[in-house]
């Protein structure tokens, strides 16, 4: 079974205060960037991967998706999804992606946010997606950028000419990685970009857009603070079909 650290009560105080959450969808400078890679939803079937909020989950029907299953593992993150959507086309349930079983054949797209990283078996979860999606259908995902998470201690230093760096290190060491974000001992699971890529093409997915997350000059001159981000990458996107 993953962490469920959503659950501790630190955690998800701290967590509901990120402007993600305060702000949805416009509080996530990778959104823009994400919403690229999306295929039309107009009519389609989508599961939600670690829906948390429900901030997509709830787009996902703005823009015409049929039906849309949010799953998570935290309760309280179901809780306040469910508080938040009025909407019956929308359904939320408890789950662990770690085990999770989807019915064959029924997604049209599989979306996830930052959540595969917290999956140990990273190769069954894809096999399992791909069984999931119909002919064609999409996975479009977001997960911690092996190079944020690699180094043991992952946090900003300075260089000899006192340019913030970040640690690179156990790249090619992959497995649990234990840090502190609200509360101690926060489990993920570092992999190399390779072996996140090669184990979707393993379960049968063909590529469609990689990208290295960096935000615009733009979205930097809005949000000083999003400069650190030019330093190095910070999440993966993928977009794959069946």
């Amino acid at each position: 079974m993953a962490q469920n650290i959503y659950d501790d009560p630190g955690f998800f105080a701290g967590y509901s205060q990120l402007p993600r959450q305060v702000r949805g969808l416009l509080g996530a400078p990778e959104w823009r960037a994400i919403r690229a890679m999306l295929p039309d939803v107009a009519g389609k079937r989508v599961v939600d991967l670690g829906c948390g909020f429900g901030w997509v989950s709830r787009w996902m029907r703005e823009q015409g998706a049929s039906d849309v299953l949010g799953i998570d593992l935290s309760q309280n993150m179901i809780a306040r999804a469910a508080a938040m959507t009025q909407d019956a086309a929308i359904t939320y349930e408890i789950a662990d992606l770690e085990t999770l079983e989807l019915p064959k054949s029924t997604f049209d797209l599989a979306y996830s946010a930052l959540a595969f990283h917290y999956i140990r078996d990273f190769d069954r979860l894809a096999r399992m997606l791909y069984r999931a999606l119909v002919p064609e259908g999409h996975l479009v995902f977001t997960v911690e950028h092996p190079v944020y998470m690699a180094a043991v201690h992952p946090d900003w230093g300075q260089d000899e000419d006192g340019r913030k760096t970040w640690p690179v290190n156990r790249y090619f060491i992959e497995g649990e990685r234990r840090t502190d974000w609200y509360v101690k001992g926060v489990l993920k699971y570092h992999r190399t970009i390779g072996t996140t890529l090669n184990a979707l093409i393993g379960a049968g997915f063909t590529l469609r857009h990689v990208e290295e997350f960096c935000p615009t000059r733009e979205q930097v001159k809005a949000m000083p603070e999003l400069a650190d981000e030019l330093e190095r990458p910070m999440m993966l996107l993928v977009s794959a079909q069946r």
